[in-house]
């Protein structure tokens, strides 16, 4: 349905998705699918409908017996096949169908809305389920295994500074569902966790781990080099009052006194993208540290380090034609003809694709702990 070189494959059917039939197909206008670092990712399938389309009664059907206990949720797997190497686009469950009646000549609209794997996660609540003698890592391991016929593959970082619960001073429970129990823990110990598709269709990958911020970067933007130009439009903000110092609470277990502790962003896996670091604007008091554990405390101070170093945001858009690739979220990319102040590389922290008959583009945004580029060239 896509521009040439370009092609979409739609799968859809309860924990095995199937291809859809060719009259779904030549009804689909717009496909929208948004991958952010912070939160679930998301699609919305608009499809062309009349008042005898047999989309009515698909969806209908499907969305009356979707998320509920009695039958899996049905989900949606998207492919992109470009130059004839495919790579899934999203893996997720639908979560809604709103229907638009057409009028005068003109037909209806069907949109169908998801998100990815994780709100499978968040259906049921298994409040109280203990975890004797197991480390966070092995929870979280434990409760992902949970949804393997979805193709999830757990990815989980053992924690910076490990903490295992002894059975006779206390056995850790669940509160809540698993994806808000694994969100919790993540947050005690400074990590993220989301689900994302893996490098082989119908696979998913939870991971659970400090944001990474290294590693090889996807080809650069270029933004006004002639021919070379890739991006159609690209802005940068800068806000110098960003920067703060955590400082968290240990308590001194004799004299059950807090005792402060300035925790400055030392993060081997988010190393500094600019030459001039973000300037330490003002404190951050973590008063809740201290009812954790000292390595719990430092491991919220680490997060909340790197997280508030990021001064430098940028966004835009690019037809990915042109760029000759799908610009992919939680990585990095290489800035060309911005100025020094801001070429060099970033963080992609989202990406919004957005496909219809002929073209596809995608919406971006990006982020930077630093103004000026630490490399003397950025890869191209």
């Amino acid at each position: 349905m896509l521009a040439k070189g370009i092609q979409l494959t739609l799968l859809v059917g309860p924990i095995v998705p199937v291809p859809v039939p060719r009259v779904v197909i030549d009804a689909l206008e717009s496909v929208e699918v948004r991958t952010d670092s912070g939160r679930a990712s998301g699609f919305q399938l608009t499809f062309q409908v009349t008042a005898r389309s047999e989309l009515n009664t698909i969806f209908l059907i499907a969305a009356g017996t979707n998320m509920s206990m009695a039958t899996p949720p049905l989900r949606v797997l998207l492919i992109v096949t470009m130059n004839g190497t495919p790579a899934p686009l999203f893996d997720g469950v639908m979560t809604n169908v709103e229907i638009q009646a057409g009028g005068r000549g003109r037909p209806g609209t069907l949109t169908v809305t998801g998100e990815d794997v994780t709100k499978v996660m968040d259906m049921q609540d298994f409040s109280g389920l203990p975890f004797p003698a197991m480390p966070i890592e092995a929870r979280v391991a434990l409760l992902c295994g949970k949804y393997a016929q979805y193709g999830v593959i757990p990815l989980v970082i053992p924690a910076l500074f490990p903490d295992v619960p002894i059975p006779i001073d206390r056995i850790p429970a669940q509160q809540g569902t698993d994806l808000q129990y694994i969100k919790d823990l993540a947050e005690l110990v400074g990590y993220v966790f989301y689900i994302e598709p893996g490098s082989v269709p119908g696979t998913n990958v939870a991971y659970f781990g400090p944001e990474i911020k290294v590693g090889a970067p996807q080809p650069a933007l270029n933004v006004d080099m002639d021919v070379l130009t890739n991006v159609e439009d690209l802005s940068f903000t800068f806000d110098p009052t960003k920067g703060v110092l955590p400082v968290v609470f240990i308590q001194n277990p004799l004299t059950r006194l807090p005792i402060p502790i300035p925790v400055p962003k030392v993060n081997p896996l988010q190393p500094p993208l600019g030459a001039l670091p973000t300037p330490i604007a003002n404190l951050t008091i973590l008063k809740d540290t201290a009812k954790l554990g000292p390595m719990q405390a430092l491991s919220r101070g680490v997060a909340e380090a790197a997280k508030s170093q990021d001064a430098v945001t940028g966004s835009g858009n690019l037809d990915v034609l042109r760029y000759g690739r799908m610009l992919k979220a939680r990585g990095l990319v290489g800035v060309r003809g911005a100025g020094v102040a801001y070429d060099g590389l970033y963080y992609v922290d989202s990406v919004t694709s957005t496909l219809k008959r002929g073209e596809f583009k995608q919406r971006f945004g990006l982020t930077r702990n630093g103004l000026v580029s630490i490399t003397p060239r950025v890869p191209a």
